[in-house]
Order: C-alpha cells, then structure tokens, then sequence
C-alpha cells in the first residue's frame, strides 16, 4: 500500500471561535482507495497559509510514496532529514502529528479495528471527564465561583478547571499578595459551596515567576486543587521542578510540549505528576 495524496481541508469555526477560529485537516489517500483523516490544530491564527504550506511540502517530500504502515520510520524521516526539523517545534511537529494520525486512521481501516486495540487494547470502557468554569463576574464577585460550582455537580460533573489569573502573559511575571489572595477567596467560595464534590484544576499558562508560582501554591493548599498547570513557562523544566518540590498540589504540564524529547525531561527530573498531552500537536 502507498500513499498517492495529501491534500489539506480549512474549515470555518463559528464565534465564539472555540478551538480556534479554523479547523485545519490532511486527507491522505491510498493506491486502495482508503482515506485517512489528521488534524493540525491552527491555534487562534487567521491566516493558515504558512501552515498549509509546510504540510504540503512535508507531503511532497516525505509522504507521498511511502506505505502508511510505516509510521515509525516516516516520523524518523521527517524529524531527521532537514537541519531545521531536528527539533522540537510548535510549527513543525503539530503538522508531523496530522499526518501520522491520518497513517493511523488509514491503518485502523486497513485492518477494520479501532486504533486502540493496535496499540495495545483497551484498557478503560470510560474516562472521566472536566468541565470548563466561566471566568465571568467571578472576579468582581467569588460567591458567584460558589454558585457555578453547584450548577457543575448538578449537571453531574465532578471535577472543572478554572483560570484565576489576569492578564494571562504578564510583564513581570508576578502578581501582588493582595490579587493571590483574592483568588484564594473564590476557591473557598467553591469548597463552602460544593465541599469536596468538585475537583479544582488551577489554570495558569506559565504566568509565574518560580517564587510568585511557589507563593500562589501555598496560599491555594488549602483548598485541595487537583492539580496546578503551567506554574511557570513549560520550557524552564527546572524551574517547574522546584515548585513540584515546594508544594503538596500536583503539577500539571504537556500542552505546550512537543515530542517524547521534552516530556522525558518532565519526568526525569521530576518536574510534573500530570502530564497533559495534546495528541493533535506533540508528535
């Protein structure tokens, strides 16, 4: 079986634009005829030329030909050939993912199985899920977190994340004990509101300084997040493992990471407890 076409499908979102304002998709086909779908996600750009460009010219170059079986060593092939591939990259790996996802597809056809039981089975007949808090007026007003969080256990949730921190990219990367601990209050809001019934995932995006991450964690221990992401920018392994070290709130990371390279970093030096992979971009 060979790969004969790549082609690139752009779908228009609708507002509020979640997931992005477009959809970007690669369509391999087969000399058998079997089609396979992969996802590059398009973040919140609003012109997708580069990105279209580069999967066509990973397709032309790297793809078409080969037999999608071979993911292995396509992937080795890709990441290897070109000087300004052998490395990890928001740019370059997330178009290497679409197309590998596109391989399994066709191979899950191929052999007419679901893609679970050819890496290894099943394992969970369900997985357990979160949900989203609204940021909205939360702020001016915690005990409006507390009456979300009753509205989410209602609804049957039983875990949410919620980002408590403004701006999300802040110069310098600190903020004053006096906001910290304001944003201690909406989460007793929470637990005054709910108990224990929900979990609370911080969300954070690498906003801290490694202090301020340290300083937010304590005051935030009492409450019992679930977990506590991008504490400090993802990139500085280091310093993400020495908030790991300063507090008892697991932290979470993965979703600005790209390939096995920069997750075992994480977990050689023990920099994370949850790793948050973001399968449509990590290679």
């Amino acid at each position: 079986m060979k790969i004969v076409d790549l082609e690139t499908i752009l779908v228009n979102n609708v507002e509020p634009y979640l997931g992005g304002r477009y959809w970007l998709f690669v369509r391999l086909t087969t000399d058998e005829g079997i089609v396979g779908l992969g996802e590059r996600p398009s973040g919140n750009a609003t012109n997708l030329d580069a990105q279209i460009s580069l999967l066509q010219d990973l397709g032309q170059q790297f793809v078409i030909g080969e037999n999608p079986f071979d993911v292995e060593k396509l992937w080795q092939r890709v990441y290897a050939s070109r000087h300004d591939y052998r490395h990890p990259s928001l740019s370059m790996t997330p178009a290497l993912s679409a197309i590998e996802m596109a391989c399994w597809d066709i191979i899950g056809k191929a052999l007419n199985q679901p893609i679970y039981n050819l890496l290894g089975g099943k394992v969970h007949d369900k997985l357990r899920a979160y949900a989203y808090m609204p940021t909205e007026g939360i702020w001016e007003n915690p005990a409006k977190a507390g009456e979300i969080a009753e509205k989410l256990v209602a609804a049957g949730n039983s875990a949410c994340k919620y980002d408590p921190f403004t701006p999300f990219f802040p110069q310098p990367r600190d903020f004053s004990l006096k906001t910290i601990r304001h944003v201690a209050k909406i989460f007793e809001s929470i637990r005054a509101a709910v108990g224990d019934e929900l979990e609370i995932g911080i969300g954070t995006h690498g906003q801290f300084s490694t202090a301020v991450a340290i300083r937010v964690a304590k005051e935030l221990e009492p409450y019992s997040p679930y977990w506590f992401e991008e504490p400090v920018p993802p990139e500085n392994v280091d310093e993400m493992a020495r908030v790991a070290a300063h507090t008892s709130i697991p932290i979470a990371t993965g979703e600005r990471l790209v390939t096995k390279f920069e997750f075992a970093q994480v977990l050689q030096k023990q920099a994370a407890q949850i790793i948050q992979l973001d399968l449509g971009q990590c290679g």
